[in-house]
């Protein structure tokens, strides 16, 4: 029988998952000014195939991230009393996600009026507006893409009882039953069915909004990732499952992809009524989302479970360029979609631009000095 992991055990493959989740979203986000969708700063020529391409990324990309947070909160929460990871968060959150509100992500809105034509000023005039304290779209104030921050910072508050429940010893023998189960790929997959759930009562109803009020779609949808990357990440068969299934996986993932192409994604046609075609996109997108997770982690358990410098150096680095790297293409973009260039290229400037602003800044500043550290969410030097 496997025994449950210590909070000493390095799970490698897991800060390679995450650092490819983070790069991808960067990625993710220099092409979203060549797409169809809304965003804060947009070209003039858009592409279909980006589009559709981006359309596929964004129904997992953040389902990865909220669970590998929820894996680090596992082990994090391990190694701390409940009241020391409670004021860890505090210090890895909420203060680094107040400091971009306030400094750092105005620069984006005042961009994105600029190009609108909502307003014509210097950014020195644009910024005292932000102290209005105004919510966007009506002020200047907003979190932006830290939405994500936002929401894992309210998750961790109302999960924390029941992640203390889940240390009582009795319930900690019970995860030794549980840990022989979850080894078999079936009972794995089964676990989709809550986000099943979420599709047909959820869905139509609240669509995604990044407003934490009044978004229960994917409130729910991301804490319940969240809690099983928590959950599971204390079961060591998940991550075995993970890698002997794992073309099983990529295979059933490929075959959802497929089908959600030929009915919805490529003529870009979502389900709009109660009915069988939100049955259908509902019971697809969640077995597609969750076993291409459990695809990833496969992969990556089975090549990527050990540690080099590259490793090293960008697993603390992920958060302050998630942090600055919007934006970096925001403000940068604005200038970019401008010129007289193929989109392809403009989109290779960008996202050149971005890596290296940010990755000048985080090796130079950021990473330097404990102010700097603590405002992007990095632990102090010891």
């Amino acid at each position: 029988m496997n025994t449950l992991p210590s909070s000493s055990e390095r799970l490698y493959f897991i800060d390679w998952v995450r650092v490819f989740a983070f790069g991808l979203l960067i990625l993710f986000h220099c092409t979203m000014s060549f797409v169809d969708f809304g965003w804060e700063i947009k070209n003039d020529e858009r592409s279909i195939l980006l589009t559709r391409l981006i359309w596929w990324l964004h129904q997992w990309r953040l389902p990865l991230l909220f669970f590998i947070a929820g894996v680090g909160s596992y082990f994090s929460l391990e190694k701390r009393t409940s009241l020391s990871f409670l004021s860890e968060r505090f210090v890895r959150l909420f203060i680094p996600l107040w400091f971009a509100i306030l400094f750092t992500i105005p620069i984006q809105v005042y961009f994105e009026r600029m190009q609108r034509g909502q307003i014509d000023m210097t950014y020195f005039e644009f910024y005292p507006t932000v102290w209005n304290f105004i919510p966007y779209p009506e002020g200047n104030l907003t979190w932006s893409h830290l939405w994500f921050v936002t929401y894992l910072f309210v998750f961790t508050i109302l999960l924390l009882p029941i992640f203390l429940i889940l240390r009582i010893k009795i319930v900690e023998q019970w995860k030794q039953y549980l840990d022989r189960i979850i080894a078999s790929p079936v009972v794995v997959l089964v676990l989709c069915a809550l986000l099943i759930f979420y599709y047909f009562k959820l869905y139509l109803r609240w669509p995604e909004q990044g407003s934490l009020v009044d978004d229960w779609f994917v409130f729910l949808f991301s804490m319940t990732l969240f809690f099983f990357g928590y959950f599971l990440a204390s079961l060591p068969s998940l991550w075995q499952t993970c890698e002997v299934y794992r073309w099983y996986f990529l295979t059933l993932a490929f075959v959802c992809i497929i089908w959600l192409y030929i009915q919805f994604w490529w003529s870009l046609q979502f389900p709009k009524t109660q009915d069988r075609s939100l049955y259908t996109y509902g019971v697809l997108n969640s077995i597609h989302i969750w076993s291409i997770i459990l695809a990833i982690l496969g992969f990556a358990r089975k090549h990527l479970n050990f540690s080099n410098w590259f490793l090293r150096y960008t697993t603390p680095a992920v958060y302050p360029f998630y942090i600055l790297h919007q934006t970096i293409i925001v403000a940068t973009g604005y200038y970019v979609v401008q010129w007289s260039l193929p989109l392809f290229a403009k989109l290779l400037i960008l996202i050149l631009i971005c890596l290296s602003s940010v990755g000048v800044l985080y090796h130079v500043v950021i990473k330097n000095f404990a102010v700097t550290r603590v405002l992007y969410g990095l632990k102090l030097k010891r």
